[in-house]
């Protein structure tokens, strides 16, 4: 069995489609686990009244989308765990496509990473985490059009959490006093730390092109300045985390060369909570 755990926050323009398309699947051997952070729009109402079948987690405020996933992690039963943001919406065929191909995997892939496009359908979001030498981190085709380029299954670094395909055995083993998504990240880049832990750990991850889904926008909520403060300051979490001694040292040069300037740019915007924050 599959289990589905969905991240809600003021989500009422969004789970309609995500979850319509849920329940529109070709297989029907899963559970469904919507999360809410403290929605005030009337997305939990809609929920309960629309989706009966759906366990419902109801916190009272937004405790960040690593915490809300670790809840909906912890709910469930599945050996396999689909995780999803409430801009998502689902092919038909996607989760069987997943479960089909993750029976004849090495049991040691621990992700599999859907084809994941934006909402004009043409246009890539997604088609796995790729992390440079100077360790920064990338969606695979992202803005590209998806003209075949993208068709081939591959190992790839890791999977974008928007829609991942987890296996539930693999996040046991990752999990940390933090969760499984470390929930100090609050959201952004949390997938590529867990990407990264679980590289680390012998865990692969493949990308499955036939497993396509749809992601509308930032459903988030958050501004511009909130995305860079945290991308900037969980780039820098994850490093000191992952990375080794040597590492570390080698990547010297490029905070003072690439990184340093990107912060005084964010002093001069007036962003000076972010670049307060980076060299932390």
């Amino acid at each position: 069995m599959t289990s589905i755990v969905v991240l809600t926050f003021n989500s009422i323009n969004f789970i309609k489609s995500c979850l319509d398309s849920v329940f529109k699947q070709d297989c029907n051997d899963f559970e469904v686990i919507v999360v809410d952070n403290g929605s005030k729009d009337g997305t939990v109402d809609f929920i309960r009244t629309n989706y009966p079948s759906v366990e419902l987690i109801e916190n009272k405020e937004n405790l960040g989308a690593c915490k809300a996933r670790n809840q909906g992690i912890e709910a469930s039963n599945g050996e396999w765990i689909l995780t999803l943001d409430c801009d998502i919406s689902l092919e038909p065929s996607f989760l069987k496509r997943l479960t089909s191909l993750a029976a004849g995997l090495d049991s040691r892939v621990g992700v599999l990473q859907p084809k994941i496009l934006k909402n004009d359908r043409k246009t890539i979001f997604s088609c796995g985490i790729f992390l440079s030498g100077i360790r920064r981190f990338y969606d695979l085709g992202k803005d590209k059009i998806d003209n075949h380029k993208f068709d081939s299954p591959k190992y790839v670094f890791g999977s974008c959490s928007a829609a991942s395909f987890y296996r539930k055995s693999m996040l046991e083993d990752l999990r940390e006093d933090t969760g499984y998504f470390d929930e100090r990240f609050f959201f952004l880049v949390e997938d590529v730390d867990l990407a990264w832990r679980a590289q680390q750990r012998g865990w692969k991850a493949y990308y499955c092109p036939e497993a396509i889904c749809y992601h509308s926008g930032n459903s988030s909520g958050s501004t511009p300045a909130e995305r860079r403060y945290l991308c900037f300051r969980n780039r820098f979490l994850s490093i000191s985390k992952n990375e080794n001694l040597f590492g570390k040292i080698k990547l010297i040069p490029v905070l003072f060369f690439y990184d340093l300037p990107r912060v005084m740019l964010f002093f001069l915007r007036g962003e000076v909570k972010l670049g307060r924050e980076v060299p932390k």
